[in-house]
């Protein structure tokens, strides 16, 4: 590992064994959870008021943690950000530090500085007058320019737990997908426009978890096929932008990501001319303009951990994600 990075792993690690030994509060800060307060106001419905200061359940989570007697997820903040609420350590901690470290004004590690394009920007924390010690990573909304914006979370790598899970965990993310290993990627849920009826349909982890060696290039076609015809554009457009992410793999061996996703994002707001008018133009804003209407971003960051070799799980996981999908365009 360069030793310019040491430093920064150092302070994980210290990060990491200070929430292990303060019993799963960071320094023992009295907190008022989300459920207590929850419990506190739901004769009265005014949770979202008295707790989360204008803000309100994103209504675009397509998979992740909720927590609470309400299933509260995600939450957007007024300003339009994302409000994703700190998991228990050490993960919680984990993710943050890991995201104060990669958008640190003072890094200068060329590895880390490419990987910024690759995660929504960050923005620190936040936490609702009520509940002060109870923080949400403030993150962007890759959502936010898209009219009907199709969503999938998909879970990278040949496993689901990192090295330091314990053999109950380990079991509990195999039994969970026996199939990660082979096919090193599992859909946890989507989001797809149909524009015949101006309307979405959904899947959640139970569909991904169903898919098998058969039937994963049917599901993930699913995700492409608005009710009238599949975007095949759209295809290419994420395939490349997937291959970028490779890239980054490739060239870098001082991290591993366990249980982390890919968001894929693209506009559903799509009509049959527009698509031909996209592939049969030489024009170079017609493609930037199909470019812009495509996102692909890493997410999800409470497992990772410092390496002094390549993330072979990662890379394993994205190469047969960009197989299937090549597939995908082939038939």
């Amino acid at each position: 590992m360069p030793l310019k990075f040491c430093h920064f792993w150092l302070n994980l690690s210290r990060v990491w064994g200070l929430v292990m030994t303060t019993g799963g509060r960071i320094m023992n800060s009295p907190l008022v959870t989300l459920d207590e307060v929850e419990k506190k106001n739901c004769k009265n419905g005014s949770i979202k008021q008295e707790l989360l200061d204008g803000c309100v359940p994103f209504s675009h989570q397509v998979a992740g943690h909720k927590k609470g007697t309400n299933n509260t997820g995600v939450l957007q903040h007024p300003d339009g950000s994302i409000l994703k609420q700190l998991q228990p350590p050490p993960r919680g901690p984990r993710e943050r530090h890991f995201y104060t470290q990669v958008y640190a004004r003072a890094c200068t590690d060329k590895t880390i500085l490419d990987l910024q394009q690759h995660l929504p920007n960050y923005y620190g924390t936040w936490a609702p007058r009520e509940s002060p010690h109870e923080l949400y990573l403030k993150l962007e909304d890759v959502t936010r320019r898209f009219s009907q914006p199709c969503i999938m979370d998909v879970k990278i790598g040949r496993r689901s737990y990192d090295p330091f899970a314990s053999k109950e965990k380990q079991h509990e993310q195999i039994s969970k997908y026996p199939l990660m290993e082979e096919i090193g990627f599992l859909l946890l849920g989507m989001r797809v426009y149909q524009v015949t009826s101006d309307s979405y349909i959904s899947h959640d982890q139970f569909f991904g978890r169903s898919l098998g060696k058969d039937t994963i290039k049917s599901g993930l076609m699913q995700f492409f096929h608005n009710g009238q015809d599949l975007r095949r554009r759209t295809i290419s457009l994420i395939i490349e932008k997937i291959q970028n992410i490779l890239h980054w793999f490739l060239s870098q061996s001082q991290l591993h990501f366990y249980a982390s996703s890919l968001l894929l994002v693209y506009e559903g707001a799509y009509t049959p001319d527009h698509h031909e008018r996209s592939l049969n133009s030489t024009c170079g804003s017609t493609g930037e303009m199909e470019e812009e209407a495509v996102e692909v971003k890493m997410i999800d960051f409470a497992h990772v951990f410092p390496s002094d070799c390549a993330d072979e799980g990662y890379i394993y996981g994205l190469r047969s994600l960009l197989d299937t999908l090549e597939q995908i365009l082939m038939d």
